[in-house]
């Protein structure tokens, strides 16, 4: 976790976006990803198709060179069709099904034409609300036929899963750390993997760190969204505000996984009226603060004293001296 990449979800920027500036910029992603890198970040990922409405690519590619600021990948987003409610690669009805594919497929073409190396898959809208309404099997069969297609279609671009338990759908397809990883497995292709987001595994009931050793363990870490909730919905809050420890436990975990992706903050300012900029510059200060930590933790002989001994003791005995100084 050298020099370690920040990103941010670019719609919390539309916050305060002024005409004047969208104006200048010449389109509404381009001055999204203006004042990101205002903000401090070093990199951004777009929303396809979304972010790319009326955007001239060339003109993406003239900006992200006379800017600080890097695109760190794409992920999909399923609107085009009010059809893929029923979900995407879940849905009964294979032309519905092939449309998610085919626009998956132009995504990660586009992902190659910027340098970028992941696509990332949320599949919010890939599961069920009601018992008697899904055929399981042919749900998950159709889902594993689907990310096959895609892996393949470019090897040299990686696949990842962003797990989360519920929302849009009562209960999502792939809710949680080990179907995520039980799918992987039957996808069986080399550049796939998992993205993390913290929030999503405290909804999911598992503990952040323990989840990237699985992950790491199965399959590839191909990303980190860091924030913070109660682990009762999504909350998007600031890093750190509510689970530090937790936090400081994944960081020193993504360092014994050597984890050398970027730090993606998909935090939530604009749902309470926060400045996202400033938000965005408290997401790092404090992400470098606790990977400062992380860093001293992962060389000490008394964490790991405390972790294979499973004394809890010395292990707060750590964690007071390291965060209450």
């Amino acid at each position: 976790m050298e020099n370690t990449e920040f990103g941010a979800r670019l719609n919390s920027f539309k916050l305060g976006l002024g005409k004047p500036e969208i104006e200048a910029a010449g389109n509404l992603t381009l001055a999204l990803l203006k004042r990101a890198s205002q903000a401090g970040l070093t990199c951004a990922d777009l929303n396809f198709p979304d972010h790319f409405s009326n955007l001239d690519v060339e003109k993406l590619k003239e900006f992200l060179s006379q800017n600080d600021i890097k695109i760190n990948g794409l992920a999909m987003r399923y609107y085009t069709s009010p059809k893929f409610k029923l979900g995407a690669f879940t849905n009964p009805e294979k032309a519905v099904r092939q449309l998610a594919i085919d626009e998956t497929k132009k995504g990660i073409d586009l992902a190659a034409s910027l340098n970028c190396d992941t696509m990332t898959l949320w599949m919010g809208q890939d599961g069920l609300d009601y018992s008697f309404q899904a055929d399981f099997s042919k749900m998950w069969d159709d889902t594993i036929t689907a990310m096959q297609q895609l892996a393949d279609h470019n090897q040299h671009i990686n696949i990842s899963i962003e797990y989360k338990p519920n929302e849009p759908r009562a209960f999502s397809l792939m809710p949680d750390v080990a179907t995520t990883l039980l799918a992987l497995t039957e996808i069986n292709r080399a550049n796939t993997g998992v993205t993390l987001d913290f929030a999503h595994v405290l909804y999911a009931d598992e503990m952040p760190a323990y989840a990237a050793n699985l992950i790491n363990r199965k399959s590839k870490l191909l990303g980190v969204h860091l924030n913070d909730g109660y682990g009762k919905w999504d909350n998007g809050l600031m890093v750190g505000s509510v689970h530090p420890i937790q936090t400081l436990e994944l960081l020193v975990e993504l360092l014994d996984c050597n984890y050398q992706g970027a730090i993606y903050f998909d935090t939530f300012p604009d749902h309470s009226g926060l400045d996202p900029i400033e938000e965005s510059r408290e997401n790092i200060a404090i992400t470098k603060k606790l990977i400062k930590i992380a860093r001293d933790l992962h060389k000490s002989d008394a964490v790991k004293k405390a972790r294979t001994t499973q004394n809890p003791i010395l292990a707060q005995q750590i964690i007071r001296s390291s965060l209450l100084k």
